[in-house]
């Protein structure tokens, strides 16, 4: 085969791709959507635009219209803070029973361990707001705002080690290369500002263990459309990568520059027919646009002191887990479609009590105010926040149990997440678990489940936001998941 002929095999299957993935219509209002145009509807905000996504959505009532994700990433221990089991003490140091555990696989760190020892929560809980809902004395700020929180007790995942634990979190899927889910909300419902990414991301590290890592696929796009992926926000420097512009470059310069390499995408765009050009046609133009509004979004100087004491002292250190609360509120309140903060730090195999109490120092005071700073500018109704890890910390100490000191492992079946905001229940404790915090008793939770309730508070149908790739239909839940109504408001 020639050169020529080559070079024509290769652009005719190009082009057969592209054909097929247009065919199905969802890819072809994708790549609409990818120039940044206005599509469908009214968002709802002042202005009433709204820029991509499919057609066909919202297609149920609209319970909230933004998300703000505080991932803890490591594990919290539900029993340190959410799930009191103060009958434990009697039990301290004994072996726990093996009709408790029932066969659990165990992680490597204590498969090995000769006993499994009780090791009972050392911190006194108290209950908090008209609804009474139990909490750690770790967490006094949290019991400020408990009567606007769902907490769901009775959380589950398929998942153990965190790679995979975190992967399904925030994919659908333990095994990765799928699409995140603030990229489904995206392609989804796309953007109500045209001047910021539909979906950021933002990270801290918090004062317990910080060697658990953060890959950019937890907010990748997969095999959707790359504009779908998360923007990540950098802790120094500029909050993004090149925002900006070299010496010598200003800013007329700079748009003659994008003009003139427009153009040209625009010609391998007519001869290739590759989507992911368009794609890069407009990634160049939001990025041009986030040289103004990325500096007015992270100056927080004219925030009234009020707010910032609100969020507590760290809130003044860009990179701090307050700091990233109160950008993800300005994001959010900018029409930021999902909002996704890591906080790195819980996974506390040993010397849990002291660095809980780090972790709860750096998150407690933020967490709440988020929720109080939303519900004071009117915006809690129609933004979700939700707040967990990717798996709780079993009942038993891994290594040694002292009156003062111990560790725990992973735990995938049972732990707390928590909601606030549009949609939710407020003031509620859903779930139930046993006397050991080992097994879910009532109103299991699985993370597919979780993942249906926070689409349908969207007004998706989880079923029906599909995506055809390599001769199936993909969607964020795969084929399992129900929407939680009891904690639906």
């Amino acid at each position: 085969m020639s050169q020529v002929d080559a070079t024509q095999a290769l652009q005719d299957r190009i082009n057969r791709r592209v054909f097929l993935k247009r065919g199905s219509g969802l890819g072809l209002a994708a790549l609409f959507s990818m120039l940044g145009v206005e599509a469908f509807g009214d968002s709802g905000r002042p202005g009433g635009q709204r820029y991509g996504g499919l057609k066909e959505f919202p297609s149920l009532p609209v319970k909230t219209k933004r998300v703000i994700y505080l991932f803890q990433s490591g594990g919290p221990s539900q029993m340190e803070l959410f799930d009191p089991k103060p009958n434990l003490e009697k039990f301290r140091g004994e072996d726990l029973p093996a009709s408790v555990r029932n066969g659990q696989r165990l992680t490597g760190m204590t498969s090995g361990q000769a006993k499994f020892p009780v090791a009972p929560n050392i911190f006194k809980y108290a209950q908090h707001g008209q609804a009474g809902i139990w909490l750690s004395e770790l967490l006094p700020h949290l019991g400020s705002v408990a009567d606007e929180v769902t907490f769901i007790h009775s959380m589950f995942t398929d998942a153990i080690n965190h790679d995979p634990a975190v992967t399904f979190f925030q994919t659908g899927s333990q095994i990765a290369g799928r699409p995140s889910i603030g990229s489904w909300l995206s392609y989804g419902l796309g953007t109500e500002n045209r001047d910021l990414p539909a979906y950021t991301v933002l990270t801290s590290v918090g004062a317990g263990r910080s060697d658990q890592p953060l890959y950019d696929r937890l907010w990748g796009s997969g095999f959707l459309p790359t504009q779908h992926q998360g923007v990540k926000m950098r802790n120094a420097g500029d909050p993004v990568v090149y925002l900006s512009d070299p010496d010598g470059i200003d800013r007329g310069t700079r748009r003659d520059m994008l003009n003139d390499l427009a153009a040209l995408n625009k010609i391998e765009l007519g001869t290739a027919g590759d989507p992911e050009i368009r794609t890069r046609i407009s990634q160049y133009e939001l990025a041009f646009r986030m040289q103004t509004s990325v500096p007015e979004l992270t100056d927080i100087s004219k925030e009234p002191s009020s707010v910032l004491e609100m969020y507590g002292p760290d809130v003044r250190r860009p990179g701090t887990y307050a700091y990233n609360c109160l950008l993800a509120r300005r994001l959010s309140e900018r029409g930021v479609r999902f909002v996704q903060l890591f906080h790195m730090g819980w996974d506390q195999h040993g010397s849990l009590p002291r660095d809980i109490k780090g972790q709860c120092l750096d998150t407690d005071q933020a967490s709440a105010a988020l929720v109080k700073d939303l519900k004071q500018r009117g915006l809690l109704d129609e933004t979700l926040v939700v707040w967990g890890g990717e798996f709780g910390r079993t009942v038993y100490s891994q290594g040694d149990l002292t009156m003062t000191n111990y560790g725990r492992d992973h735990h995938p079946r049972c732990f707390t997440v928590w909601m606030a905001g549009g949609g939710v229940k407020r003031g509620l404790s859903y779930g139930r678990t046993d006397d050991y915090s080992y097994n879910i008793l009532e109103n299991p939770v699985s993370v597919h489940d979780l993942h249906a309730t926070m689409l349908y508070l969207m007004g998706i149908d989880h079923t029906r936001l599909t995506y055809r790739y390599q001769g199936r239909d993909f969607r964020l839940t795969d084929v399992f998941g129900d929407v939680v109504k009891g904690i639906l408001a």
